[in-house]
């Protein structure tokens, strides 16, 4: 308390340390390791394993396309930047690399020596395609000729050949061909289309063999008269990080589609992964032509590529399929006699919360929609998105069909929501053909709000419901991703939600709101006055839930809040650059991770305790980019039946020590032993269906 009170009396504020905060990359690096680490637990299931063993592959190459792509950029700049840990791009680099490399060691291991034989005991094997007896080559031999040979089209490397352009994140064979006439060897590349299955079953349906080897087994096919030297399998990653003006941009859409197209086409080469047995001669080629030096080759002793994996969970067996959890309908949802709900009325009654995948998405969201769209009171529906499930999605259809009935229907798609730019293209071209007001958002901002406003006549004036989540309006993410969602009627909510449609579709300066905390404008200091607010009290407590924590100015908040007594639990599923448990520092705060079945995606922040206590829901992680660069919206939860179902949630994660890591001092992830066997998302799909009988499930 003597601590507390020199804090709060004296106006000399102490320097913080300079080395207060973890490298923002090697970070993200530590959460690829934590979800290898469920592909590697041997207790869990196979299917579920696989798609770990892809989910990394898929998140490292993300990883270089925008952020080691980033980072070259700096490396070539004038400038000499450092990051917020102090290390210079260069820096970040070499720790990429190491980093890296041990990622992948670890998953060939596991793929090599544990998927494999898993895999062959599910009745999935996987052969070498030089192991196949004479019998199994005749016959694929025909599979090739008929189903891939035609798709296929080697390119050679000569003067009248220039090397060809190599697309990102595709794989290919590099084939040394020698003329038995001159005898002089020439490169070539063969390129696996993408469009073909990984695995190409042999007849008896139990085994199969990777479509690169199979190829690679028919190359004399494809170079007919020729000898072949050798081959080597390669992938190349680029650049892939939009650079779109908006200010320069007439026309985004079209500005988006081109740079799509020249991202694709030219983007710059920032890794190279081979095999073990690429041969010098031809890696010098490809570094040479690819314009990338030694450190940006990564050696692969496994399969080139494992989200090829996840076709394996396509074929019917159950043994690699997941256990399906099938969503609940929300109680206050549940219609009774078979007559559909009422959502305006449920709402009307109350502020309703749906937490995903736990409660359905088409019982709670796309129904709300639909109904939107039918009834025929209703004058208008906004909806701001972010990813989107299609143009053929529920939600698309309801939005369609209210328009036809001569409803307002407005839709802001973010062209620029990265991986999903194209998608999002045609999504904005189908609702524009179908008479819906599109709207791409802001100049200079990404629109990543997940908001829904429906205007109703009531009587004689109007009345507006409202949808605000964490989640994209996406029927398939909801049901892999953790998200919550907050339906209201309240007056104040819904007002600043058409302002905030009003500011994103019109002319606007709109800089202050009622209820709501909007990023780029109230967010950023609406957090620090709620931290800062906290610091000043006898018992603080703040628990925060979100995806990344990267922002200083809100570490800094954080640090000091701890300084002052505030106890502090952050659960942060990926990057954290927060350095918990510092002496003098951070000994209040903890900060934990949770890696299930499910990823967690909702982002939560609590505040105090008691009946003042402050709990809000919204799209905003911690980060920059969403407090200064993107639209984002975070709404308090007001009713008091509602924070408690948050909090009891907010517990659970907390006690969870089954799918928990708690992040120490020095940087090192741990796994929380495990003690009770508290499983967050067992225990809310148990609670869903209505069972309880033991402590953490009665609080779920």
């Amino acid at each position: 308390m003597a601590v507390r009170s020199a804090h709060r009396s004296s106006p000399q504020i102490a320097a913080l340390p300079k080395d207060r905060f973890f490298n923002r990359e090697l970070s993200r690096l530590d959460f690829d390791s934590r979800v290898l680490s469920m592909a590697e637990d041997q207790a869990r299931p196979l299917a579920e394993r696989i798609r770990f063993l892809a989910i990394v592959s898929d998140s490292l190459d993300d990883f270089f396309q925008v952020r080691v792509a980033g980072l070259h950029e700096q490396v070539n700049a004038t400038a000499s930047l450092t990051s917020s840990d102090g290390m210079s791009p260069k820096d970040q680099l070499d720790g990429i690399g190491e980093r890296v490399r041990e990622l992948i060691e670890r998953q060939s291991d596991t793929f090599s020596t544990d998927i494999v034989p898993a895999l062959a005991g599910a009745g999935f094997k996987l052969v070498d395609a030089d192991d196949l007896s004479e019998a199994d080559r005749d016959l694929l031999q025909q599979v090739f000729l008929e189903r891939i040979f035609p798709v296929l089209t080697p390119l050679a490397v000569d003067p009248a050949h220039p090397f060809p352009y190599v697309s990102n994140l595709s794989l290919n064979l590099a084939v040394m061909v020698r003329d038995p006439t001159r005898h002089k060897e020439r490169f070539a590349r063969v390129k696996v289309p993408p469009l073909l299955s990984r695995f190409v079953a042999l007849p008896d349906g139990h085994r199969f063999v990777p479509l690169e080897q199979v190829i690679a087994l028919h190359l004399p096919d494809l170079f007919p008269g020729m000898q072949i030297a050798s081959h080597h399998f390669f992938r190349v990653t680029r650049d892939a990080d939009l650079d779109v003006d908006d200010d320069e941009a007439e026309d985004l859409m079209a500005a988006v589609q081109a740079e799509l197209v020249r991202k694709r086409r030219r983007g710059r080469a920032v890794r190279l992964e081979v095999g073990p047995d690429m041969s010098p001669d031809v890696l010098f080629l490809l570094l040479r032509e690819l314009e990338l030096g030694s450190e940006d080759v990564y050696l692969v002793t496994g399969m080139l590529d494992f989200t090829g994996l996840l076709s394996i969970q396509g074929l019917s067996n159950k043994a690699l399929v997941s256990r399906a959890w099938v969503p609940a309908t929300q109680p206050r949802l549940q219609a009774e006699g078979g007559e559909p709900v009422d959502f305006f009325g449920v709402i009307r009654d109350g502020d309703l919360l749906v937490h995903h995948p736990y409660h359905s998405f088409e019982t709670s969201v796309e129904a709300f929609v639909e109904q939107a769209a039918r009834d025929k009171d209703v004058l208008a529906i906004k909806i701001a998105m972010y990813r989107t499930s299609g143009p053929e999605s529920p939600i698309a259809r309801a939005l369609k069909s209210a328009a036809q009935a001569g409803k307002q229907v407005v839709a802001l798609v973010e062209l620029k929501a990265r991986g999903d730019e194209q998608a999002n293209i045609e999504w904005a071209k189908a609702l524009e053909a179908a008479g819906i007001h599109v709207v791409y958002g802001l100049v200079g901002l990404k629109t990543h709000a997940k908001l829904m406003l429906v205007v109703r006549q009531e009587g004689a004036g109007v009345r507006r419901y409202a949808h605000i989540g964490t989640g994209n309006y996406n029927a398939a993410t909801a049901g892999m991703f953790e998200d919550i969602a907050l339906f209201t009627a309240d007056p104040d909510v819904t007002a600043d939600i058409a302002e905030l449609f009003n500011y994103l579709t019109g002319y606007s300066r709109q800089t202050k709101y009622r209820r709501l905390l909007v990023a780029p404008t109230t967010l950023r200091s609406g957090m620090l006055k709620l931290i800062q607010h906290e610091a000043l009290k006898p018992e603080g407590r703040i628990v925060i839930k979100v995806n990344n924590l990267v922002d200083p100015e809100v570490i800094d908040a954080l640090y000091r809040a701890s300084q002052a007594g505030v106890r502090i639990d952050l659960i942060v599923r990926g990057i954290c650059c927060l350095k918990p448990g510092v002496p003098g520092l951070s000994e209040g705060i903890r900060v934990r991770s949770l890696i299930g079945r499910y990823l967690e995606h909702s982002r939560i922040f609590g505040f105090g305790s008691g009946p003042g206590r402050h709990v809000l829901i919204g799209s905003s992680d911690l980060m920059p980019r969403n407090l200064d660069r993107r639209v984002e919206a975070v709404v308090p939860v007001a009713d008091p039946d509602l924070k408690k179902e948050v909090e009891r949630f907010l517990e659970l994660e907390l006690a969870d020590d089954t799918l928990a890591w708690e992040l120490a001092e020095n940087g090192t992830w741990s796994k929380v032993v495990a003690s009770r066997g508290a499983n967050t998302q067992d225990l809310m799909q148990r609670a869903t269906l209505g069972i309880v009988g033991d402590e953490g499930v009665a609080a779920a």
